[in-house]
C-alpha cells in the first residue's frame, strides 16, 4: 500500500527574513528549500562551508529567485555564535522566523564543546540559548516566530541537575534527553517572559517524530564511524510507512509552528500519529517535563550563567 503523502501550505513569506539552523542536508534543507519557495530570504548559518554552498545550490535549484545567504556559525563554540550575533547585528535587518533546528544526538563516548560542556548540552541547548540572546533586538525588530525543535526523546528523562555536563558517569541516551528537556524548557520560558516583557517575541516548539535524518547516522566527528542500528531501523521503517515519517514529513511540525498565526505561543507541534512517531503535524499536549515553570526559570538562570550572557531587554 502506497505511503499517503502529508503536506501542509506556507503562507507567502515574501520580505520575510528567515534563519534556519543545522539546514545544510537533512530536513533542515528541506525546511528551508521550502521557506525560500514560499519568498523567504533566508539566512543559512553553516559550520561546514563546502555542504553549505552544495545546499544553497539545491536551494536555488528548486527556486532560483530565492535570495539565499550563508553564514558561519558552529553551535559548539560560544566564540562563533558571538560572531554570528555581532555579524547579523551590523547588518541590522530584523528576523521574522528564526528555527532553531540543528542538534547532534548520541556520541558514543563522552565528548565536549569549545567550552568545555557536554556535547549535546552544549550544542543543542546553551549554543542557540546564546544564539537568541545574541539575536534579541533583532527579533524583537521582526517580532519574530522562535521555533525550537525538541525531540520526542524529551518525553521522559530529566535534567541532571547535580552533573549537567555529565562528568561523572556519561549515558548519551539520557544526555541527549536532558538536552531537549532543556531546550523545551526554554523555548516554553521565552514565551513566557516575552509575554510578560512586551517583548513582541513569539516562541513556540516542535519535534519531528521519528524519521530517517542523520542524527543517528555515521558521524566521524562524533567518533561514530557507521550508521548505528537504530537508523538502519527506522530507515525500514519509513520504507514502509510503519511508525516513521519521511525526512520531507518530519520538517513540517517546525515550519507550521514557524508559519502559521493559528498556533499559538508556547504550544508544541508534532506528528499526530501513535506515539507522535509519524503523521500530519497538529498542536500537541505538551510532555510532563515541559510543564513546569520553576524548572524553566531555573533552567534560564543557568544557562545565562554558562553562556555568560544575559537574555534580557
Amino acid at each position: 500500500m502506497p505511503r499517503r503523502t502529508i503536506d501542509i501550505t506556507l503562507p507567502d513569506l515574501s520580505g520575510r527574513r528567515v534563519l534556519v539552523t543545522g539546514a545544510s542536508d537533512g530536513m533542515g534543507l528541506v525546511m528551508a528549500g521550502r521557506l525560500a519557495a514560499a519568498g523567504a530570504e533566508l539566512v543559512l548559518p553553516v559550520r561546514n562551508r563546502l555542504k553549505g554552498e552544495t545546499a544553497l545550490a539545491v536551494i536555488r535549484a528548486a527556486a532560483p529567485s530565492a535570495t539565499v545567504v550563508l553564514r558561519g556559525l558552529d553551535l559548539s563554540s560560544l566564540e562563533s555564535v558571538a560572531a554570528l550575533g555581532e555579524t547579523l547585528r551590523r547588518e541590522g535587518d530584523p528576523i521574522h522566523i528564526l528555527i532553531n533546528n540543528a542538534g547532534v544526538m548520541t556520541p558514543p563516548s563522552r565528548q565536549t564543546t569549545a567550552d568545555g560542556f557536554e556535547v549535546q548540552f552544549g550544542t543543542n541547548h546553551l549554543g542557540h540559548f546564546a544564539l537568541v540572546a545574541e539575536l534579541l533586538p533583532l527579533l524583537q525588530a521582526g517580532r519574530a516566530r522562535v521555533t525550537s525543535q525538541i525531540s520526542v526523546a524529551a518525553r521522559s528523562g530529566r535534567i541532571n541537575w547535580d552533573d549537567v555536563n555529565w562528568e561523572r558517569s556519561y549515558d548519551g541516551m539520557r544526555a541527549y534527553s536532558q538536552s531537549k528537556i532543556a531546550f523545551g524548557l526554554f523555548g516554553l520560558e521565552l514565551d513566557r517572559r516575552s509575554t510578560a516583557g512586551g517583548w513582541g517575541i513569539t516562541s513556540v516548539l516542535s519535534h519531528p517524530g521519528v524519521a530517517p535524518t542523520n542524527l543517528l547516522a555515521a558521524r566521524p566527528e562524533l567518533g561514530r564511524g557507521r550508521d548505528t542500528p537504530q537508523v538502519r531501523a527506522i530507515r525500514w521503517l519509513s520504507a514502509h510507512g510503519v511508525l516513521a515519517g519521511t525526512v520531507a514529513s518530519a520538517g513540517l511540525p517546525a515550519l507550521l509552528a514557524a508559519t502559521s498565526p493559528d498556533v499559538a505561543g508556547g504550544s508544541l507541534v508534532s506528528p499526530r500519529g501513535l506515539g507522535r512517531t509519524s503523521g500530519a503535524p497538529a498542536e500537541q499536549r505538551l510532555y510532563p517535563t515541559l510543564r513546569s515553570p520553576e524548572e524553566a526559570a531555573r533552567v534560564w538562570e543557568l544557562s545565562e550563567r554558562l553562556t555568560r550572557t544575559s537574555l534580557t531587554v
